[in-house]
């Protein structure tokens, strides 16, 4: 599978995965004038056995955030604000929002000091038992699937940082220092050179991959597109603001020891210092950024506005659940000696 991704030199362009998909492809790139996208909206969820794992839900829902982000340069700009889009995008994020809701295991609440909830957050990251991909890529993965797990991780890492951007404005006072201190770090700290989603684009140049975003887009699995959609809608929506704090707080939290697995699996299968920097930058700089996030941003926020202490550990327990069903996905694919991508037959 992977051998075919990479002969064909992929286009930034996007297949859709579905009628839903369909149109709002043929409306964002201005191919036609209106659709009822709302009642579309409605039928790929009720078509849908899964709406995290459903390809045009998920595919739909990235296309809708795509337009706010600027990621795909042929969705048209003028639209990020249409009507007819953003209620199509409601209609998506409420089922989303809800399956989410009925799934993800939240722990009992702390008390909502900053010390509390930074014990409760790494007490809940560490005692994760999701399976471990940057274990399996340290010991055992063959470099096509370590090329594969770049692909994947592709679809949020060449835009790293920017979901969790989306917060900034909307805290105040130490919670905003905090993602601040954090995202300067991650944006390289004055320098384009070190802005993290760079230097993964490195990483996938000297990996032989197209860095270019959106590359590999219809290759990913809807997991893969649920995981960047969760981030996604928790920061573009005032509401989940704890949600996306959570988010955040959690993947540094769990961040720094895979990076450091995942550079050995990738200098274990004769990848150049091009390919493991991005890891090794990781390992450090998310060591310091856990602490931060855990007691300067989660736990000062839920001591300034205790009435989002739920939506916090909910953002928390959603971003491990999810990279777990990713995670998984993938490890299952690779155990049975098959690809993780999507087949040739889902493409069409």
């Amino acid at each position: 599978m992977l051998d075919t991704v990479l002969a064909e030199s992929p286009d930034v362009g996007c297949s859709s995965r579905g009628p839903l998909s369909e149109a709002l492809l043929r409306v964002l790139t201005g191919e036609c004038g209106r659709e009822d996208l709302s009642a579309l909206a409605h039928r790929a969820i009720e078509r849908a056995s899964d709406v995290v794992a459903d390809d045009d839900v998920q595919l739909g829902l990235f296309l809708l955030y795509a337009s706010s982000y600027g990621s795909l340069p042929q969705i048209l700009p003028e639209l990020e604000w249409d009507l007819d889009l953003i209620a199509a995008r409601r209609i998506l994020e409420e089922s989303f929002e809800l399956v989410l809701r009925e799934r993800v295991p939240v722990p009992d609440l702390p008390a909502a000091t900053a010390a509390d909830v930074s014990r409760s957050l790494f007490a809940l990251t560490s005692a994760d038992a999701g399976p471990s991909l940057a274990r399996y890529l340290s010991k055992q993965a063959s470099a096509e699937q370590a090329r594969e797990f770049l692909i994947q991780r592709s679809i949020y890492t060449l835009r790293e940082a920017d979901p969790h951007s989306w917060a900034i404005p909307r805290l105040h006072g130490r919670p905003k220092a905090a993602l601040v201190e954090i995202q300067a770090d991650e944006y390289g700290g004055g320098r384009p050179d070190r802005v993290h989603a760079e230097i993964f684009a490195r990483a996938m140049r000297g990996a032989g991959l197209d860095d270019r975003y959106g590359g590999y887009l219809d290759v990913v699995p809807a997991l893969t597109l649920a995981s960047h959609n969760l981030m996604s809608m928790f920061g573009l929506n005032r509401r989940l603001i704890g949600a996306i704090v959570g988010h955040l707080a959690a993947f540094e939290m769990t961040s720094s020891i895979p990076s450091r697995m995942s550079g050995d699996g990738l200098r274990r299968l004769g990848f150049g210092a091009e390919v493991t920097d991005y890891f090794d930058e990781h390992v450090e700089a998310d060591a310091v950024h856990e602490q931060i996030a855990g007691r300067d941003l989660a736990g000062s926020l839920a001591e300034d506005r205790p009435e989002l202490l739920p939506d916090i550990m909910f953002g928390a327990a959603a971003y491990l659940t999810v990279e777990g069903w990713t995670s998984s996905h993938i490890l299952e694919a690779w155990n049975r000696g098959a690809s993780s991508l999507r087949a040739e037959d889902e493409e069409r």
